[in-house]
């Protein structure tokens, strides 16, 4: 009965005092960090399992078939062997992959939970548009993460090239999986670059003729940013990258114009039946007054002008 009398108490528009937004946010935070614990707690029993999937198709592209003990060379010598250097750093590095997996595999949970503290704020509108760009988000996020993953195993190849034959390669594991992790962040961001010029555009901030005209300079900057990200030294591996985000960017400056124009179709059609339309508040002249009163015009320096106006006011009332 409490708990049903509380809801029923909240303001419709979502507005509530200070004490109960920030009890709000401990509610939300508790379950978001019950959630994470959860997930990595599971995660710490496939703790190997996970650590070999990240790792094992870098180390097949270089040719070496086991992750840990056993060392298979090529004929060149270039095989790469992870290692763990420290007494505490299996302990160390296990937790940190088990908080990883549990943070990534809890999103839903903790994304939901910051969308709800963050929605009754918000008009019917702009919840439509946050939702429509979240689930635009998280496909080309993860897609971006996904084809950092992909291109993972040619980076290993093209570096290890550098190798002196006849020298082992030992790769320290935590610096591998920060690198693997870095570029999936630095993937998954970039290919959310047009989602954000979109978002810009639907908000009025950007018009579409203006993303177009700055084609040449976003295709150089893609171009940069893709041949500094890209460890390979051949312009394929750049091209990789750069050309889905230059799809993506001159995808969204369609989407940009073509928002653009609807605007400009309803802004052209009026307001409808039941919008009221917009107020002229512009000052205009409207020429000399002339006095409007029953009987010729006294004026104000007779007697009677003045007893006419009292007090400025040309009767007693």
């Amino acid at each position: 009965m409490l708990k049903s009398a509380r809801k029923k108490e909240k303001n419709p528009e979502g507005r509530m005092p200070l004490v109960e937004h920030l009890r709000e946010l401990r509610n939300r935070l508790a379950k978001a960090v019950v959630a994470i614990l959860v997930f990595t707690v599971v995660a710490a029993f496939f703790y190997k399992d996970i650590v070999e999937f990240i790792t094992n198709p870098v180390l097949t592209a270089v040719g070496c078939e086991s992750s840990f003990t056993e060392l298979a060379e090529r004929e060149d010598g270039t095989c790469a062997r992870i290692v763990l250097n420290g007494l505490i750093t299996p302990f160390t590095l296990a937790l940190k992959v088990s908080l990883m997996a549990g943070v990534v595999a809890s999103s839903p949970v903790w994304l939901y939970q910051l969308w709800a503290f963050v929605a009754p704020g918000l008009h019917n509108s702009e919840k439509k548009y946050t939702l429509t760009f979240v689930a635009a988000g998280v496909p080309l996020f993860t897609g971006g993460g996904f084809f950092a993953y992909l291109t993972l195993p040619t980076m290993a190849t093209v570096l290890l090239q550098f190798s002196p034959a006849g020298l082992d390669n030992q790769l320290p594991l935590d610096e591998l999986l920060d690198q693997i992790t870095r570029m999936v962040l630095v993937f998954g961001a970039s290919f959310t670059l047009p989602l954000f010029l979109v978002m810009l555009n639907f908000t009025g901030m950007i018009t579409g003729k203006r993303m177009l005209g700055w084609w040449r300079g976003m295709v150089l900057g893609i171009s940069i940013f893709s041949a500094f990200v890209t460890p390979g030294v051949e312009p394929l591996s750049m091209l990789a990258l750069a050309v889905p985000i230059w799809l993506l960017y001159f995808g969204a400056t369609l989407i940009s114009l073509l928002n653009d124009r609807r605007r400009a179709m309803i802004a052209a059609a009026g307001p409808a039946d039941d919008e009221a339309s917009e107020l002229d508040l512009t000052p205009s002249d409207i020429g000399e007054a002339e006095s409007v009163g029953a009987g010729p015009t006294v004026p104000p320096q007779s007697e009677a002008g003045r007893q006419q106006r009292i007090n400025g006011y040309d009767d007693i009332t």
